[in-house]
């Protein structure tokens, strides 16, 4: 049967025990931050990062800047921060609200109409979008910017 340990017993003990690993400081890397404030929507490029020491916790989640390049900010993100996944998204080549450029597809055949965005999207997104001049709702896909393709059967 074991005895409980009296307050200066066990203070004797956890002086005398090895330093904890998690109280030394954390390792330091380098990784790449921005190198000055993004915007909401804004494209980022190579020319955005710098590289800062952080700890190895934080990098851990970075996305090196080749990843990010082309990529559109999903929110703003401040001077000197770690870009991540969840801080991204495929650039918005159609707004909501915005107008847009419709091309009916059906074989070789092309008709092109006047329209605004119901939803945003990238390249390769279903957006859906109306007519101005028949109020139509129509399913579409993005396929460049300010342009949707509906494809007929």
């Amino acid at each position: 049967m074991s005895m409980p340990l009296g307050r200066a017993a066990l203070f004797a003990l956890l002086a005398s025990a090895p330093a904890i690993a998690w109280a030394q400081p954390p390792e330091a890397v380098r990784v790449a931050v921005l190198d000055h404030p993004i915007a909401r929507g804004d494209v980022l490029a190579l020319a955005d990062f710098t590289e800062d020491q952080r700890p190895a916790a934080q990098a851990r989640m970075a996305l090196p800047p080749r990843d990010c390049a082309g990529l559109e900010a999903r929110r703003a993100l401040p001077s000197g921060s770690i870009v991540m996944a969840s801080d991204l998204m495929p650039q918005q080549l159609v707004r909501r609200g915005e107008p847009v450029m419709i091309r009916v597809v059906s074989g070789g055949l092309t008709i092109s109409a006047s329209g605004r965005a119901l939803a945003s999207g990238a390249k390769g997104e279903m957006v859906r979008v109306v007519t101005n001049t028949t109020s139509r709702t129509l399913d579409g896909i993005v396929d460049g910017t300010g342009s949707v393709r509906i494809v007929a059967p």
